[in-house]
């Protein structure tokens, strides 16, 4: 059987254990055998079963492992995900029995997808983007490498987020409207403007700020 690692251990870290002990195939094709963090003393003040094994810096996968991503800073997601990419690490997509996909779907490679969240029809997902509880993704929407939506989240018809973007609490992205890469939409925004690369916005309506 496979030993499924968890990369990172903070509290998505925790979470992503979670889900993945609910995963039909955990215990049947692989089961979970440890978190790697940079910080070894991360999981200190928590009991779980599994413990942190090594760091993210050090650790040689091996052809025994499986590895998840459960860091949701996009760049710092980008760059430990391709480290451990350069010495041969096996990155699945884990989506919780409880989130809805519909049809033509395409999901790429280390995708996360958690409980209660919708993906309806005509969607594509790059790498290692990670969509979190009660958010739903509208139909024809295509997000880049690395994003990240948090919890409750509203991604509507037709809309486009670039690599590497991360969308806080809440937010509501209205239809056709784009959103660059590398930008930030703040917890609750609403974007009734295309978001340009790099952009920060806050508020609704969702407004620059620095």
């Amino acid at each position: 059987m496979k030993k499924l690692i968890i990369v990172g251990a903070g509290g998505f870290g925790r979470e992503v254990y979670a889900w993945a002990a609910q995963h039909p195939e955990c215990g049947e094709a692989w089961e979970i055998h440890g978190f790697l963090d940079d910080d070894t003393t991360v999981l200190d003040r928590f009991k779980y079963p599994v413990g942190i094994i090594g760091t993210i810096e050090g650790h040689v996968p091996q052809a025994d492992e499986l590895f998840v991503c459960a860091i949701g800073a996009p760049l710092i997601k980008q760059r430990v995900c391709e480290k451990l990419l350069e010495r041969s690490a096996n990155f699945i997509t884990l989506i919780h029995p409880s989130a809805v996909v519909g049809v033509n779907v395409k999901l790429g490679r280390g995708v996360v997808i958690c409980p209660q969240a919708v993906l309806t029809v005509d969607i594509e997902l790059g790498d290692f983007v990670a969509v979190n509880c009660h958010s739903s993704i509208g139909h024809d929407v295509v997000i880049g490498d690395y994003a990240t939506l948090s919890g409750h989240c509203d991604v509507t018809g037709n809309v486009s987020i670039g690599a590497r973007t991360l969308l806080g609490s809440g937010a509501r992205i209205l239809p056709s409207k784009k959103v660059g890469s590398n930008a930030l939409v703040g917890a609750g925004s609403v974007v009734i403007r295309s978001v340009a690369d790099g952009q920060k916005v806050f508020g609704n309506p969702a407004r620059k700020f620095d």
